[in-house]
């Protein structure tokens, strides 16, 4: 594991490890129902930070522990003095263990219960989601699905206690329906279905309680994935040495911009120069030479009409980027041969990927990224769109050990997954959903692996500056009509803290 994985990366599990360590924990002379106090007492915390002037709620309990969690929370609010409206799934006599125990301590506050029905009114200011938990494998149905959707058409915000309901912690696939939440307070271990898939669009702000839990204890239960942190760029971006020059600092070659397609290399190797790379070359056709010494005369642009030419000029460089604009025609796919002949990291993005799944679908390489999105994951995979999304995480580690070397899927929650780990990327927005966007990202992993040579940790630092810029230039201007040539002067300044 690279030297960035420091106590600023938050670990994230899957359902049956953070059962496991409740288990252990449980073992370990910490009283289950205990536990599950403690639990609804932070969610209770995390409730009054967010609707300190809430007088009512609402809470949702289910059958079984998450809906314990539910009870007790309901029992907190009324001693604190708000009306309670407590709605129960299952009739409370048929509760068992832990749950039944927190239902009877409800009641015993004076908090009513009545039993869920159709007709049903949600009156509290904000509405508490206790009813499933992070056991669901299958979809929802029957009564849940009915007071999911209840719940989704009511105006109040949502608290979601452990994982918005309906929405699976391993993959963040939703399981027919999901509770749209406005917070998620989660315990013990952080899941990694809070962070990819569909769970940006439920979820709404993660609260992570880890309930006096020290997670990383149990050295038999390592992290599934680690979630990336914004702390990592002032611990790899450090000043430049005084003495350094553009020979120390990486020269990177983008090949692509077929006849027609010219943009996208160009936003590559643009981006690749603003990420620091000494120098920059361009492999494309003839008919774009003129744009790219408009657009950028920094880069250093090349007129090539096929894979003789363009043999020569990997031999050059420290990290080679191929792929944007490159066309599945003939051209592209000899522009593509002469990259893979190369014995330099190379990063392979879009029609490279094509190419890659089309005419090499057994290569494997160990020096290079490859940066798929789902649609070009499942090419690679031989599997639809709809398989890859429904576990992105297995798709990116299958991709990669199939593959070779590192693989970032890209999307909602992108994945970065390697030979150290898989990590998850948590920045990101909805503006990015833009043409260009993967050229960036693409010729900033260049310029960062011509510079660090860890093509690993490169593919880390890449996928989060990629985000963090298009936060920050959605921050500025709003998401929508955010363009990829946007990234470039925000990335820059990300990697100058």
């Amino acid at each position: 594991m690279s030297r960035l994985i420091t106590s600023t990366l938050r670990p994230l599990y899957k359902a049956a490890q953070v059962r496991e360590l409740d288990r252990r924990t449980i073992a370990g002379g910490i009283d289950g129902f205990a536990l599950m106090q403690r639990a609804a007492s932070s969610a209770w915390h995390s409730f009054r930070s967010r609707w300190p002037q809430a007088r009512s709620v609402t809470v949702l309990c289910g059958s079984g522990n998450n809906g314990g969690d539910g009870h007790v929370l309901a029992a907190l609010a009324m001693q604190s003095g708000l009306k309670v409206q407590r709605i129960a799934l299952k009739p409370l006599d048929e509760l068992q263990d832990d749950a039944f125990r927190a239902a009877q301590l409800a009641s015993q506050a004076g908090v009513s219960c009545e039993e869920w029905h159709p007709g049903v009114v949600l009156s509290g200011e904000v509405i508490v989601d206790a009813l499933l938990g992070t056991g669901l494998s299958g979809a929802v149905t029957g009564r849940y699905q009915r007071a999911i959707e209840l719940i989704n058409a009511a105006p109040q915000p949502v608290l979601s206690i452990d994982i918005p309901s309906g929405l699976a912690a391993d993959t963040g696939a939703v399981l027919g329906i999901a509770v749209e939440a406005a917070c998620t307070v989660t315990f013990i271990g952080d899941k990694i279905g809070l962070h990819t898939g569909e769970a940006p669009a439920y979820t709404g702000e993660i609260d992570f309680r880890p309930l006096s839990v020290k997670a990383q204890a149990f050295f038999d239960i390592p992290p599934y994935a680690w979630r990336l942190d914004d702390a990592l760029l002032s611990e790899a971006f450090t000043p430049r040495l005084r003495t350094s020059h553009k020979g120390r600092m990486g020269h990177v070659l983008v090949m692509g911009g077929a006849p027609g397609f010219g943009g996208a290399a160009l936003l590559a190797s643009q981006a690749a120069a603003r990420l620091g790379a000494g120098k920059v070359s361009l492999a494309t056709v003839a008919e774009h030479i003129t744009a790219s010494l408009v657009r950028c005369p920094e880069v250093m642009a090349h007129a090539v009409r096929g894979g003789a030419e363009a043999s020569e000029l990997p031999k050059q460089a420290d990290a080679v980027v191929v792929g944007p604009g490159l066309g599945q025609a003939a051209w592209g796919q000899a522009i593509l041969q002469s990259a893979l002949h190369a014995t330099v990291p190379l990063v392979v993005d879009a029609d490279g990927l094509t190419l890659l799944a089309r005419h090499w679908p057994d290569l494997r390489r160990d020096d290079w990224v490859l940066t798929p999105h789902p649609g070009e994951a499942a090419r690679l995979l031989g599997c639809s769109v709809e398989d890859v999304q429904a576990d992105r995480p297995a798709a990116a580690q299958a991709l990669q050990r199939a593959r070779g070397g590192v693989v970032i899927l890209k999307g909602a929650g992108s994945l970065v997954a390697g030979p150290g780990g898989l990590m998850v990327c948590p920045y990101g927005n909805p503006g990015m959903a833009s043409g260009g966007m993967g050229d960036a990202l693409s010729g900033m992993l260049g310029a960062l692996i011509a510079q660090r040579g860890d093509i690993e940790t490169s593919a880390w630092l890449g996928t989060l500056v990629h985000a963090l810029a298009a936060d920050r230039a959605a921050a500025a201007c709003g998401e929508r009509g955010l363009l990829a040539s946007d990234l470039a002067s925000y990335a820059r300044e990300l990697i100058n803290p």
